[in-house]
């Protein structure tokens, strides 16, 4: 593992992660992946690379060796049957977490530099009632960018909610709710039909890190689905 793990505090034992600051090479190439990716810019390979680099290393922890990872046709990480998994990557840290369904049905991580989100972009991230719960958490605790946290919370849902539905989940079709005392998070599931209770994700609850003051460090959020 390189670096503080961010979600060491997050997570349960069932759930292996293996993160990095730095990019990692795996010593062989992946001719699936590496056709996947062969059209992107060259940042945008690295952080492709990298992160499953990370990802093959916490499958290792479960038995699985040399994973190609490649994306679904919606753009989904194929996992290993019995495994379920979540990959996040920003600028400098990349992240992969994986656990037996044996031990849990889903799983979420999203890693975000800890800054505040664009206003110009606000309305399509956040409703109005997360606007004013972020606004008054802001008052109260200014250390934390909770827009970018909200925002954050959201993408480890969708991690989550994707692969056990198949199916799309907006931005303001999940309500966060956050606790800024016991770091955690809830989500209700708004306009998804039957899927939901199908699935029993009308509710998920997560939660949440701050590596440091706003401006610096990351923000990190996971998701558990029991």
């Amino acid at each position: 593992m390189e670096g503080n793990d961010i979600f060491a505090e997050l997570l349960p034992s069932s759930v292996h992660v293996v993160q990095s600051r730095t990019e990692l090479e795996d010593g062989r190439s992946y001719g699936e992946e590496e056709r996947y990716i062969a059209e992107a810019v060259p940042e945008r390979q690295q952080e492709f690379r990298t992160v499953r680099v990370c990802a093959r290393r916490a499958l290792a922890q479960l038995g699985y060796a040399g994973v190609a990872l490649v994306p679904d046709q919606k753009r989904a990480p194929i996992w290993p049957a019995g495994v379920v998994g979540s990959m996040t990557h920003c600028a400098g840290f990349r992240a992969a977490a994986v656990a037996s369904t044996s031990d849990i049905r889903g799983l979420g991580i999203d890693a975000e530099l800890h800054a505040p989100l664009p206003a110009e972009i606000l309305d399509i991230i956040l409703l109005p009632e997360e606007q004013v719960m972020a606004a008054e958490l802001s008052a109260h605790h200014p250390g934390i960018a909770w827009d970018r946290l909200i925002f954050s919370a959201k993408e480890s849902i969708f991690k989550a909610w994707f692969p056990l539905t198949r199916q799309w989940l907006d931005f303001l079709e999940c309500e966060i709710r956050v606790d800024a005392q016991s770091h955690r998070f809830h989500a209700g599931i708004r306009a998804t039909g039957p899927v939901a209770a199908q699935h029993a994700l009308a509710s998920m609850s997560g939660r949440w890190i701050a590596e440091g003051p706003r401006g610096q460090g990351l923000l990190g959020t996971c998701v558990i689905v029991p």
